[in-house]
């Protein structure tokens, strides 16, 4: 605290109007600092909002993206799943298709192994009947 020297009618005039000078000085620069921390705080406290209004909007990207992915799981499940039925769709298809091809093939082997027991009968027939032929014209030839 400052002391001040005394005069006739108190204390030293100038002294006090200088300690006053002084003071309003020095409420003038802590109000001037309270006003730029003020500003300071309001700037602050909006970027807080700002930033607080980005987080929230992060937040819901993220939960959009996670049930986005959910979404495409559960799709690319299904699309698996349909996937997997048509496979055995066409398998069983195929394998029914290869089962009447070779039922047919079996058939066909059938028939050819009929043919080539008649063609060799018939085969064997002709033979015969030539040997008899040629037998009959040597025994002509004999006879001549």
């Amino acid at each position: 605290m400052e002391k001040f020297s005394y005069e006739a009618n108190g204390y030293n005039r100038s002294e006090v109007n200088q300690f006053v000078s002084d003071v309003i000085k020095e409420i003038e620069d802590i109000v001037n600092r309270v006003k730029k921390q003020q500003i300071e705080i309001d700037s602050l406290k909006k970027e807080i909002a700002h930033y607080k209004d980005i987080e929230e909007a992060l937040k819901k990207a993220v939960i959009e993206l996670e049930q986005d992915k959910n979404e495409q799981q559960e799709l690319s499940t299904k699309q698996c799943e349909i996937l997997i039925e048509n496979a055995k769709h066409n398998a069983s298809r195929i394998v029914n298709d290869a089962l009447v091809r070779a039922e047919k093939i079996r058939g066909e082997s059938i028939t050819l192994q009929k043919n080539m027991i008649n063609l060799k009968k018939n085969l064997k027939d002709n033979i015969n009947r030539q040997q008899a032929l040629v037998d009959e014209i040597e025994i002509l030839e004999i006879n001549e």
